[in-house]
């Protein structure tokens, strides 16, 4: 059974920080390309940044140059460390795996991040 089990969400303050993690069992992460996606109320998931096998990153514009996606195989593990929160960072936040071969999709549950201003 493939689980990504999501944390380190909660509530900050604006401008200052949270990291991530995302652990993964029943999959080998480094076969995926790995993505944190966010879903902020009342409006569509997107993609905030990705991580393919050769740790190739790419990251939405609005996070760029504060937020860092990271992986590490050997623990199965992805990170996103995200600094310089602002208020409109508030949202739900996913884990993704994509088999790069096999294009098998899963999904974590969510671990919510609320900045105050």
């Amino acid at each position: 059974q493939v689980q990504l089990v999501e944390s380190g969400g909660g509530l900050v303050q604006s401008g200052g920080s949270l990291r991530l993690s995302c652990a993964a069992s029943g999959i080998t992460l480094r076969f995926y390309t790995m993505g944190w996606y966010r879903q902020p109320p009342g409006k569509q998931r997107e993609l905030v940044a990705a991580i393919t096998s050769g740790y190739s990153t790419n990251y939405a514009d609005s996070v760029k140059g504060r937020f860092t996606i990271s992986r590490d195989n050997a623990k199965n593990t992805v990170l996103l460390q995200m600094n310089s929160l602002k208020p409109e960072d508030t949202a739900a936040y996913y884990c993704n795996a994509d088999g790069e071969s096999t294009h098998a999709r899963y999904w974590g549950q969510g671990t919510q991040v609320t900045v105050s201003s």
